[in-house]
């Protein structure tokens, strides 16, 4: 039966896979022609494609069961049932629409980056043509402000930079030169001979001949392995897949075994598909499918509240379990904001405190803060330097601060604005910097003469110089010293630059290279992405709940393991993998490294895609982050795809579950908390509402097995249908769902998550459902038997029968009012809580008894459910048979503690 079930599961998805891929696979072309041909719009087009997402909304085996439940009681004539049933259906499927917004559309989301034109060079002549007509060999021309169109493999680059940050996860533009590199295996962000098809040139201009379009470009390799990307199943999603199958097996199994029962007791046909069809209403639960789906709706508000979009549902759930948050470095991990922490000049290092562009800070001297009139002067003539040198600026809006411009020249810009030094003197000439000359220099006015200012490469600055600047007096240059305090700062992950100076005659008026020679050396400047200072708790607590922080980044392998060790990832870990060293591996080898290793650096998309992968075969719930389009194929694959919400590209928020509003890592782990919360009250719901149709199903099956020694139980089943499916729906919103806002437990974060392996249907949930099971059916049943006996004898009394079923059908609802109580905490006792703590379960209790006063006594709801008002001492013994289950739960609560 269970491989029956797959089956038909597999088949439903296959069939709205093929007419999903029917519509929406086309290119934008391809979807006008089509259009076109049959005369709709894109409107209609729209239309159909909403129609299909809310179709998706029924591959859920509980909705199947329902509309099986639907047929079945249309087909005995319960129209009621049959409209309840429906209803509860297209109100789940619905929510889940609404939720989940439209279906994947990385694809897409990719070919809108795609570049419609672009210019060539074609028979010595310039031309504009259409991208898509690129072949391999053409000469494109690429200028600042041009979008890539294809792979291109440089000839000539003129102060060519690339911002390359969607592909290779650079935070800055790349230099690109035309030398040719020799070794193989490169990570497209080691290839400065090429320029990428879908970045950005940022900075000067070059030709490049196309060595691949399309698909074969980079950006197309990582469409090609987003399309091979199936979506995994949320451990929720399995989960219940896996319970659905169980009940659905369950139930047809019970309903047949009645059936069989009450033909061997002699019982009609009618009377024992009747109790057959009673039973398999009771045992569905009807409204769970809209439980849960409530559940996780709301759940996705809260997580909103801690800059987490959910844009799956099931997501909700997943991000609770997660095991490994495999993280990008630049702008989640770090603040994306180029900072000076360290100049070097004189004979002095000087740390920069404050982080990102907010210039604010200190300039401190051995953990001192200093003052700067004291200092000698070429501190602030380096940092002088570095402002006027300098074609970035700083702008304010609404209090936070933004880099017009190259980051790191906004860095130079804001060390300088944290010393009080503001200089706007005239500009009258530059050498704009180039890969070549690795220099750039600037000539400004000064009071009397006028000033060069040069900055570069440590190693160029030094070359250019003649002497140094040291306690505010020329002196001869220290050229060794200064080497070995560049490399010392190279090697703590800072991306150093060296400055200098030349004062020039006030006549001069422009600059060539030969005035850069001889000038006077004044420091070196050393920046760095610093770390998102809550970054470093959030990851210790992620340590403390269970879950590894793993980092991945395009960035060199040095300043990665130096931000780690900042960070504290992989405190206990001494090794960081590169792209190069995966591209070596086979993936068995890989799998037998990704529980060891934390860092990995240099890395390309397929990489990323590769490590998490094996994360996963290792059992691992991933929780990927990215925004860049290389970050799609790993977003995709993981349990759950976190995309950045700031700077995230379309494919990227595309490709994920959930998106970060904030960019910062350390909503993850509030997200974390958030999806534990959920998971727990997920569990209360199931166990609560599972207990009540376990009850419900006994009583009808013990009413079949008893029938042989009961007249009472061959004339009437102790409850009707639509008061089971009554009992199931109205019960499930007002009783079952107030479960979801209990207060928040301590200490979620202090233990690991939950094994995913472990099923629903567990010893914990045999015991609790049976527990409550027994009572309620032994409950039902007794007061049933109790009234209904009199009915009988000497002749039938409907009117009693219809009492004794009232009461019986009162008793279940205490049972579950009772049960509820102690269901607010799966392991504490009911006693330890304040029952006031939850005023949506209390608003809930309240209206399923108001409601239940009035069905049994208003007599046009008497007509409806079948009641029948009966005297009101019956009461008494009504709430003392229905007590045992909420102290039955209560006791093995206590013993289940003592045995720990």
């Amino acid at each position: 039966m269970s491989d029956k079930i797959k089956w038909y599961q597999r088949s439903v998805d296959e069939a709205f896979e093929a007419l999903e891929t029917s519509l929406d696979g086309l290119s934008s072309d391809e979807v006008k022609k089509r259009l076109d041909k049959y005369g709709y719009n894109e409107l209609t087009f729209k239309k159909v494609s909403s129609v299909l997402r809310f179709l998706r909304q029924f591959r859920n085996p509980l909705i199947y069961v329902l509309i099986i439940a639907a047929v079945v009681t249309a087909f005995i004539g319960e129209l009621i049932d049959t409209a309840v049933i429906l209803g509860v259906v297209i109100a789940n499927t619905t929510i889940g629409f609404i939720q989940e917004g439209k279906a994947e559309s990385s694809i897409e989301a990719l070919e809108k980056m795609m570049v419609p034109k672009c210019k060539v060079l074609r028979n010595s002549k310039k031309k504009t043509i259409l991208v898509r007509q690129l072949v391999p060999g053409d000469v494109v021309i690429i200028e600042s402000g041009d979008q890539v169109p294809a792979d291109l493999r440089l000839f000539q680059a003129n102060n060519l930079h690339s911002d390359e940050a969607a592909l290779t996860g650079e935070s800055v533009p790349v230099s690109k030169s035309i030398e040719e590199i020799s070794e193989p295996d490169l990570a497209p962000a080691d290839q400065k001979c090429m320029a990428f098809s879908g970045t950005f040139i940022t900075e000067g201009s070059g030709r490049g001949v196309v060595v691949a379009t399309g698909k074969n470009t980079e950006m197309g390799k990582i469409a090609e392995i987003m399309e091979e990307t199936h979506k995994i199943m949320t451990p929720l999603m399995k989960k219940m897949e896996r319970f659905t199958e169980i009940i659905v097996v369950a139930i047809i199994f019970i309903a047949f075994l009645n059936f069989v029962l009450s033909l061997w007791f002699g019982y009609g046909f009618i009377y024992s598909f009747m109790a057959s069809s009673s039973l398999a209403v009771a045992a569905i639960p009807e409204g769970l499918p809209a439980v849960l789906t409530v559940t996780l709706a709301l759940g996705v508000r809260t997580m909103a509240d801690s800059n987490a979009l959910i844009r799956k549902l099931p997501s909700v759930e997943t991000l609770g379990r997660a095991t490994v948050i495999c993280s990008d470095k630049t702008g989640t991990l770090t603040k994306n904001q180029m900072t000076v922490v360290q100049i070097y000049c004189g004979d002095k290092s000087y740390q920069v405190s404050g982080s990102g562009y907010k210039p604010k800070g200190e300039f401190l001297v051995n953990d001192g803060a200093v003052n700067l009139d004291d200092e000698p002067s070429e501190l602030k003539e380096t940092l002088k330097s570095g402002l006027l040198c300098n074609n970035a600026s700083l702008v304010e809006k609404n209090g936070r601060f933004k880099v017009i411009g190259d980051p790191t020249e906004g860095a130079l810009i804001v060390s300088a604005f944290k010393a009080g030094i503001t200089d706007d003197s005239i500009r009258l000439d530059e050498i704009p910097f180039q890969s070549s000359t690795r220099f750039m220099a600037t000539l400004n006015k000064g009071e009397k003469d006028n000033i060069i200012y040069v900055k570069g490469s440590p190693e160029k600055i030094l070359e250019l110089s003649k002497n140094q600047l040291k306690n505010g007096k020329i002196h001869e240059i220290e050229y060794d010293k200064i080497s070995a305090m560049a490399e010392k700062m190279a090697g703590n992950a800072l991306r150093v630059l060296g400055f200098g100076y030349k004062v020039v005659n006030e006549n001069k008026k422009e600059i060539k290279k030969d005035d850069i020679e001889g000038i006077t050396f004044l420091g070196l400047q050393g920046m760095i992405d610093p770390p998102r200072e809550e970054v470093i708790d959030a990851i210790k607590t992620a340590a403390k709940a269970g879950v590894r922080t793993v980092m991945i980044t395009g960035d060199h392998a040095v300043t990665a393991k130096a931000i780690a060790k900042q960070l504290g990832i992989g405190i206990n870990e001494d090794k960081v993998i590169t792209g190069k060293e995966i591209s070596a591996m086979s993936q068995e080898e890989l799998r037998s490294l990704v529980d060891k290793v934390s860092v990995y650096a240099r890395v390309s998309p397929e990489h990323k895609y590769q490590i998490t992968s094996q994360l996963q075969k290792k059992g691992e719930i991933v929780g990927v982050t990215g925004d860049g389009v290389n970050d799609a194929p790993a977003l995709k694959a993981a349990d759950i795809g976190i995309a950045m919400g700031i700077t995230g590209t379309d494919v990227s928020k595309e490709a994920s579950d959930m998106v970060l509003a904030d960019d910062n890592f350390a909503s993850i782990v509030k997200a974390i908390e958030e999806g534990r919360y959920i998971f727990e009250n997920i569990r209360k719901v199931i166990l609560y509402a599972l207990a009540a149709n376990g009850g419900q199903s006994l009583i009808i099956l013990s009413a079949v097995i008893l029938a042989p020694f009961s007249m009472l139980f061959v004339v009437s089943l102790p409850l009707e249908p639509v008061q089971i499916l009554w009992i199931n729906l109205f019960d499930s919103i007002f009783l079952a769902l107030p479960l979801i806002k209990e207060p928040k437990e301590k200490g979620l974060l202090k233990y690991p998550p939950t094994d995913s392996k472990d099923e629903i249907v567990n010893p914990l949930f045999i015991k609790k459902v049976g527990i409550v099971s027994l009572a309620m059916a032994g409950a039902g049943l007794s007061i049933f038997y109790l009234f209904g006996s009199p009915g009988i004898s000497p002749l039938v009394d409907e009117l009693i029968i219809r009492q004794a079923q009232t009461a019986a059908f009162a008793t279940v609802i205490l049972v579950h009012v009772f049960y509820l109580i102690t269901a607010r905490s799966i392991y504490d006792s009911a006693f330890s809580f304040s029952p006031f703590s939850n005023k949506w379960s209390l608003a809930g209790i309240g209206i399923v008894l108001i409601s239940l006063v009035m069905i049994i006594y208003l007599e046009p709801l008497e007509f409806i459910f079948r009641t029948a008002a009966f005297p009101m001492e019956w009461w008494i013994p009504i709430i003392l048979f229905a007590l045992p289950g909420f102290f039955l739960i209560e006791i093995e609560k206590f013993l289940s503690k003592l045995g720990k």
